[in-house]
């Protein structure tokens, strides 16, 4: 299946992903980055790229006008959380703080960060590069309604969904992968995504390592790569797209090991592609996606394409929550037809 057919979770316009009135103000100011940590990612170096001295100067850095807001609060109450996350539908696979669950328990002397699954599914942040530390980090921390103010039903509803965040490293450095849909389709033909799907049975348990197995399992369906070049490191709060259903587990990964990818059914999939995280973080890049409906949200223009909906929604969160967010003219505006 051509990602989770929510369809590609495009419409967060109906479905209110991290809308641009939203950004920076879910969950509230709980203090600051620790700067020094972050430049120590290298995140000044390899994310802004070559003459981006904004980037060097602006990510994790108190006085830089990028200045992202701590997150997560150690002074929580975990009894509190752990109501609030079932209310919320926080990722039941999530890391033990916050409310979230384990998945089991790690072996003696093992990583004390993973969070293994079964049939050797696995959550770890052991071996991760410098540069996706603060990835992990936010993964560890935010809220769900740090990332929408649409969060799952209390009543259980919804149809449950993963999709694959993917990082890899290629010739410009550290990047994102992302297919597009084909421009035939009826439902959001030419709309960029990430590869990703609705659970089947056989992936297991929604509330553990269910979503885990889903998104895996689409990517290889969607794009050819082998699983087992991925190290699966974080996974986000569920989200709700109203509009179809959907519940979707944002799960993080680590291309520790690429393979080839390609369109594996071109009648779904027009091209498997990456994207350089310098790109999405690039001002120039950035725009705000205006439906005709008048739904408003975050947009890159990258690589020949315009991501928006879901999918930019979860770059932006991620984009901010990580440090590497700098300024950009949220005034630029790129309008949407009545297919999107």
């Amino acid at each position: 299946m051509t990602g989770v057919q929510m369809t590609h979770t495009s419409e967060t316009y109906d479905g209110g992903l991290s809308a641009t009135g939203d950004l920076g103000r879910t969950g509230g100011p709980v203090g600051r980055p620790d700067a020094d940590r972050a430049r120590s990612a290298g995140l000044s170096g390899r994310i802004g790229g070559p003459g981006h001295a904004q980037a060097a100067s602006g990510v994790g850095d108190p006085a830089g006008p990028g200045t992202p807001r701590a997150i997560g609060d150690p002074t929580r109450d975990p009894a509190k959380d752990a109501a609030r996350a079932r209310a919320t539908g926080h990722a039941a696979v999530g890391h033990a703080g916050a409310g979230r669950a384990t998945t089991g328990h790690a072996a003696p002397g093992a990583d004390p960060h993973a969070r293994p699954g079964t049939n050797g599914l696995a959550v770890t942040s052991e071996g991760l590069p410098g540069w996706l530390a603060p990835v992990a980090r936010a993964a560890e921390a935010v809220e769900p309604e740090q990332m929408s103010r649409f969060l799952p039903p209390e009543s259980g509803d919804g149809r449950q969904s993963a999709v694959l965040v993917l990082f890899g490293e290629g010739p410009r450095g550290p990047e994102l992968l992302l297919m597009e849909r084909a421009s035939q389709l009826r439902s959001h033909g030419g709309q960029p995504s990430f590869p990703g799907g609705a659970l089947d049975p056989e992936d297991g348990d929604p509330a553990t390592t269910g979503p885990l197995r889903a998104a895996l399992r689409e990517a290889e369906e969607e794009t050819g790569l082998d699983p087992a070049g991925v190290q699966l490191f974080g996974v986000l709060p569920r989200l709700y797209i109203p509009v179809s259903g959907f519940v979707v587990t944002p799960v993080l990964g680590w291309w520790r090991e690429p393979t080839p990818v390609r369109a594996v059914d071109s009648g779904e999939t027009a091209r498997v592609f990456t994207v350089p995280v310098a790109d999405l973080t690039d001002p120039a890049n950035r725009a705000t996606a205006v439906h005709p409906r008048g739904h408003t949200g975050p947009a890159f223009l990258v690589e020949s394409a315009l991501v928006w909906g879901f999918t930019a929604g979860v770059i932006d969160r991620i984009v901010h929550y990580a440090g590497w967010e700098r300024p950009w003219d949220r005034a630029k505006r790129v309008p949407l037809d009545w297919h999107a």
